[in-house]
């Protein structure tokens, strides 16, 4: 175990209080000491819940270690109980309740509570939280649809569940309003959304449907696969991120239901991502190097879409989602690229480092690592900041979410050329800070240039930013001068990089060290001609 400041994921117990606050009519009994309270502030902070989450604590203290932490449990399940009347119990211990072994479950069970126990094992120093939402909704799925047998399906109007959204998801809210546009388009009715808004009654019905549709592997993944060997539920898992992806989506779907495709349910005329693709004013944006983090559902979209829809060349792809590793490394192979499988955020911002991408696409981790390093960026994947829980609609799935998601990615870009422009015009007699209205006629005397001149002779004994890659050089690498770099930044920022590889790269080959102004312009008309 490592002590880190930033985590992708929390213990496995915070995703179980992901699905009980998904949920209605579910209680979670926490066996925990009074610190690990803090779950509460990722629901009602994060992600601006009205109410805080349906969990009680037993928040037994160092003293109660002496006495009987067992006896505290029962008195605050019966008490919860008694409170919140839940439709179903959930039970379980904190990592650091853990330590003590209790067993929540098997006490709960001896306690006659005149409601459905699910017992959580949540073995907290070898899970992390995905794995947590996972189990925790397996085995409420297990609980309460485990019994029924295979239904007789009337065959008039397939039907299908929508498993995965759940609470801290990202955009997960509006996603399922996007993807019930699409499914309700195709006639085909929607049985069960589950874990977000269902209730246990709810999980009871899932076996009524023809078919699963898993948007989020990470949370439904080990539920449908259950559900398929138990009832042969089909499941559809094309994440529709992305105009490609929700085409696939649309066709796997209607496969799965048996009914055609309307000419209505197309991406003509409902998303703008394609025409913009196409059009001239992104041609400035073609083989933009990207860098890719997430979890592994968006990752992997992240990854087409950036390839085969905006024409960016993919520079790095990983994931901190383990139990999705092989996913990602299938989809860096057909990128050409190394996979990173990682929870550690300090070994993700040297790869961002060392790959020299123009675009980052990763987590509230990499957002902070790419403002250090002067690199746009967009969110794409939790964890996340608050402002990545919007109050307006943004999708990420379906032909809006597209929309959504092209001008999340391109905006940074356009604003990254705007910074660089303004930078490159700042000391111009016309342009400065100081400079007045042209309309309004106001001179520029002596002052003003004075001004301007002192504001570019500033400018010039500021300490230089270098690039990511060259803060430091690596051994075998080039080192570059003061000057050189200061040559280097007047070079627009969306080809910079590339100047860069390609000085370092002539530099190496004609044995050059360090790299001075004339090294960079020799490079230059050597890569020219």
């Amino acid at each position: 175990m490592e002590l880190t400041v930033w985590t992708y994921e929390g213990p496995p117990h915070v995703g179980a209080i992901r699905i009980a606050n998904s949920m209605n009519g579910v209680h979670f009994v926490l066996h925990a000491p009074q610190g690990d309270t803090y779950a509460d502030l990722l629901f009602t902070m994060i992600e601006r819940n009205k109410k805080r989450p349906p969990v009680t604590y037993t928040t037994f203290q160092a003293r109660d270690l002496s006495g009987d932490t067992a006896e505290i449990f029962k008195i605050a399940a019966r008490e919860a109980v008694d409170r919140f009347k839940p439709q179903a119990l959930l039970v379980g211990s904190s990592c650091t309740a853990e330590l003590i072994q209790d067993d929540p479950g098997g006490l709960a069970k001896t306690m006659g509570l005149n409601v459905p126990v699910v017992a959580l094992e949540l073995p907290s120093y070898q899970k992390k939280e995905n794995w947590g939402a996972a189990e925790t909704f397996y085995r409420l799925v297990r609980a309460f649809a485990g019994g029924a047998g295979k239904p007789a399906i009337a065959p008039e109007q397939a039907s299908c569940n929508i498993l995965g959204p759940s609470s801290l998801g990202f955009r997960n809210r509006d996603d399922i309003l996007e993807v019930r546009k699409i499914v309700e388009a195709l006639g085909i009715r929607i049985n069960t959304v589950a874990p977000l808004g269902a209730s246990p009654a709810d999980l009871a019905r899932i076996p009524q449907a023809h078919f699963n549709i898993v948007l989020y592997p990470e949370i439904a993944d080990n539920a449908a696969r259950w559900l398929k060997r138990q009832f042969g539920q089909e499941m559809v898992a094309i994440a529709p991120i992305g105009v490609g992806a929700t085409q696939d989506f649309i066709a796997a779907v209607a496969d799965a239901a048996g009914v055609d495709v309307p000419e209505s349910l197309t991406a003509d005329g409902a998303e703008r991502l394609s025409w913009y693709s196409r059009s001239i004013d992104s041609n400035y944006l073609t083989g933009k190097r990207v860098f890719i983090f997430g979890d592994a559902t968006h990752a992997v979209a992240a990854a087409r879409i950036a390839s085969e829809e905006l024409g960016f060349k993919v520079c790095g792809l990983g994931t901190y989602s383990r139990e999705f590793a092989r996913d990602v490394r299938e989809a860096a192979a057909r990128y050409g690229v190394e996979p990173l499988i990682s929870d550690n955020h300090l070994d993700v911002e040297d790869a961002i480092i060392a790959a020299q991408p123009e675009l980052v696409l990763g987590t509230q981790m990499e957002r902070h690592a790419a403002k250090r390093l002067r690199v746009p960026c967009a969110v794409i994947s939790s964890p996340v900041h608050v402002q990545d829980f919007p109050a307006r609609y943004s999708p990420q799935m379906g032909f809006e979410g597209a929309n959504v998601i092209f001008d999340s990615w391109v905006h940074p870009l356009m604003m990254g050329l705007e910074e660089h422009l303004l930078q490159m015009f700042r000391g111009d007699f016309e342009f400065n800070d100081d400079a007045g209205s042209s309309h309004l006629g106001h001179g520029h005397g002596a002052a003003a240039v004075e001004t301007d001149a002192a504001a570019i002779e500033a400018e010039a004994t500021q300490p230089i930013h270098a690039e990511p890659a060259a803060a430091v050089a690596a051994p075998g690498e080039p080192s570059w001068t003061t000057d050189a770099e200061r040559e280097l930044r007047k070079i627009p920022f969306f080809v910079r990089g590339k100047a860069r590889r390609n000085t370092e790269s002539y530099a190496v080959q004609n044995g050059l060290n360090p790299i001075t102004i004339e090294t960079l312009y020799d490079a230059k008309a050597h890569f020219g001609r």
